[in-house]
């Protein structure tokens, strides 16, 4: 029955990303015939391919949801799409949107300016563990005390209550399978401890 359910999310999921990718697109800048040293504002990397077909990565499965417009929009602003389009295994912590809406609107638009980038890049990297931790990995972890080392730099501790699986005192909503990974919804944001 989960298989169906999840089944079905992805089915609607692929959908929107469909209709995602038919949007028009800026027409780029006309070049004159002299040769610059300007910087190209075009963004490159794994990220930027598309891909038709398949089962979506982590970062397609974010921008299909509906649910996660304030991440794609917060991983989009710190530039840091690539880190969830990588081959894998990694695991994402994606918050909803009801849980960035927890954060005052002053941080969070504060979090989107361009000066602070790398603060907002070091947040959101908290949230994608460099390795394969389906749930039941993850409930082992919580089993046995161990932490989980996050593309941040820092480690995030996984424990288990009445049924719930917590990340850093985070619940953990629901489990999506994805071509690189797992992503994991959680209802809150996960701010690394300092």
């Amino acid at each position: 029955m989960k298989t169906l359910i999840k089944s079905l999310i992805l089915f609607v999921l692929f959908g929107c990303f469909v209709a995602c990718n038919n949007a028009t697109k800026s027409s780029e800048n006309a070049t004159n015939d002299t040769t610059t040293d300007e910087t190209s504002t075009k963004k490159t990397g794994q990220a930027f391919i598309k891909d038709e077909g398949g089962t979506p990565n982590a970062l397609q499965l974010a921008i299909q949801s509906e649910d996660h417009s304030t991440l794609v929009a917060a991983v989009q602003a710190a530039g840091v799409e690539n880190a969830l389009v990588n081959v894998g295994p990694l695991t994402v912590f994606a918050p909803n949107n009801a849980a960035f809406a927890k954060i005052d609107e002053a941080t969070l638009n504060s979090l989107l300016e361009p000066e602070n980038k790398s603060k907002l890049a070091f947040i959101l990297t908290h949230h994608v563990a460099p390795a394969n931790y389906p749930v039941d990995m993850l409930k082992k972890n919580a089993q046995k005390g161990r932490k989980l080392y996050m593309a941040s730099g820092k480690y995030v501790e996984v424990t288990e209550k009445d049924g719930d699986l917590f990340v850093d005192g985070v619940k953990i909503l629901g489990t999506v399978n994805v071509s690189n990974g797992w992503v994991h919804v959680t209802e809150d944001v996960i701010l690394p401890r300092e």
